[in-house]
């Protein structure tokens, strides 16, 4: 059992790494995802689903909602809690705009918002990788070994970041998760 869950480990790397973040799993489904509707969020203090720009939910809290959102391909709803957060200059907020646009086929849009989320913070690896992923989509791979190198001159090797743009650099395939 041991030597199937290496091999597995092994073969697919990024099956279990979750957008917007380093963790090894994906966001588990919540009850933003389950039983909130359109523009919605979970919201623990009220234990019912509020508009996401309810002023008492924190922004840790919609970047959660966010994350999980879009990895479950509800973009639409993802944006509309995006558009909540406080500051929208920050890096993360930006990377997400950057992920979901990409993702909706805004390619150039997409491509914007990773500058941008690269100006707010050179060390945001996630945004190199998904800036190179969508670099890999579009055939620019020269372009996207630039971001590889950035991303292991920043003490990115062996991340999750570094291991998904490698992969999509040697497949052509791009990684959500």
């Amino acid at each position: 059992m041991r030597t199937l869950i290496l091999i597995t480990a092994l073969l697919f790397p990024m099956a279990a790494f979750a957008a917007g973040s380093e963790d090894d799993s994906p966001p588990p489904p919540t009850k933003t995802t389950k039983t909130c509707e359109k523009n919605q969020v979970w919201s623990k203090w009220r234990r019912k689903c509020v508009d996401a720009k309810e002023s008492h939910l924190g922004d840790d809290t919609r970047y959660g909602a966010v994350r999980e959102l879009a990895y479950a391909g509800r973009y639409d709803d993802a944006l509309y809690v995006l558009s909540a957060m406080s500051d929208q200059s920050e890096s993360r907020v930006l990377t997400y705009y950057g992920f979901i646009y990409r993702k909706t086929g805004r390619m150039d849009l997409g491509m914007q918002y990773y500058q941008a989320a690269l100006t707010a913070d050179p060390d945001n690896l996630l945004a190199r990788s998904y800036m190179g992923q969508g670099l890999v989509a579009s055939g620019k791979i020269e372009k996207a070994r630039v971001q590889l190198a950035e991303i292991e001159a920043r003490g990115g090797a062996s991340t999750w970041p570094e291991t998904s743009l490698r992969r999509a650099i040697q497949t052509g395939g791009t990684y959500s998760y």
